[in-house]
């Protein structure tokens, strides 16, 4: 992925060498969230589980953090950043020229270890997550390396799509999506709300999908072999795949961001068409996903 020269984006907090400090509400409820998102590696904490974690007793909790970047670490932060301000000016392209009013960029929240969200405590063994209370998207840099070393997922464009995918999520909130959503899974059952999330993680693909459609329109970034990494990485980041290699079976039940199929193909259907009224994962049924 061509980068070189392009703008680094102004919406970032950098909180790396920062120790952690925060409440959480973490009882029974927040403990198995935590649990699911270790085991799925990264989702969106505050969007589909801020109920469990508000509902809970907080409490002040501080960690240190002796926190010293690599130069491996600096790297991906200034990609980060180059990453982010590509989604800022692809989305706030697409929504005046579609007439979807004045996109709001979030910010990127750059951590080591934990640190304190308006949805809980985000800890590095989520994964990346967003947060809809504060518009904000926060990534330890880390997840990339154990995404290569643990999944073997690996390439810029790879990491790239793991930004975009929770960018994807603030477009949905900024659209009115994601409150909707998360408004009809607090009247659900717990199987059926999973089945609204999945719909949620595979409408984030597809915008990633968006994303770099126009990424390549615009820039010409994009080199042989890009697509296949984000296309690998969707592979591997699927529910069945991940619970098939973390327990050796998978519960379709408990599905929360989709198989690596479907995520593949929502990815795709993204990247291919640019078109978000082709990505309303909520009108299909379980079989058209």
């Amino acid at each position: 992925m061509k980068l070189d020269g392009r703008r680094e984006s102004s919406h970032v907090e950098d909180r790396r060498r920062l120790s952690g400090g925060g409440k959480a509400g973490l009882g029974l409820g927040g403990i198995a969230v935590v649990a699911l998102l270790t085991l799925l590696m990264g989702g969106n904490l505050g969007d589909v589980f801020q109920t469990v974690v508000q509902s809970g007793g907080l409490e002040t909790i501080t960690t240190q953090n002796n926190y010293e970047p690599t130069e491996e670490n600096e790297a991906l932060a200034k990609f980060s950043r180059q990453i982010l301000a590509s989604t800022e000016d692809v989305w706030s392209a697409y929504f005046r020229q579609n007439r979807l009013g004045e996109y709001r960029a979030p910010t990127l929240v750059l951590y080591a270890g934990t640190t304190s969200t308006a949805c809980g405590t985000g800890q590095a063994a989520m994964g990346p997550f967003y947060c809809s209370a504060d518009e904000k998207l926060y990534i330890d840099l880390s997840f990339f390396s154990s995404m290569r070393r643990q999944l073997g997922a690996d390439g810029d464009f790879a990491y790239a799509y793991v930004i975009a995918h929770e960018v994807g999520h603030h477009v949905q909130h900024v659209l009115g999506t994601l409150d909707q959503a998360h408004q009809q899974m607090a009247r659900m059952s717990s199987a059926n709300a999973n089945r609204v999330s999945v719909r949620i993680e595979l409408q984030a693909d597809f915008y990633a999908g968006v994303w770099g459609h126009y990424e390549s329109e615009m820039f010409g970034s994009l080199e042989d072999g890009d697509l296949q990494e984000a296309i690998n990485c969707a592979s591997v980041i699927g529910d069945d795949y991940l619970q098939k290699k973390s327990q050796g079976y998978a519960v379709e039940e408990s599905f929360t961001h989709g198989t690596a199929a479907q995520r593949m193909r929502w990815l795709k259907k993204g990247l291919t068409t640019g078109d978000i009224r082709q990505g309303n994962t909520f009108e299909l049924s379980d079989n058209q996903l």
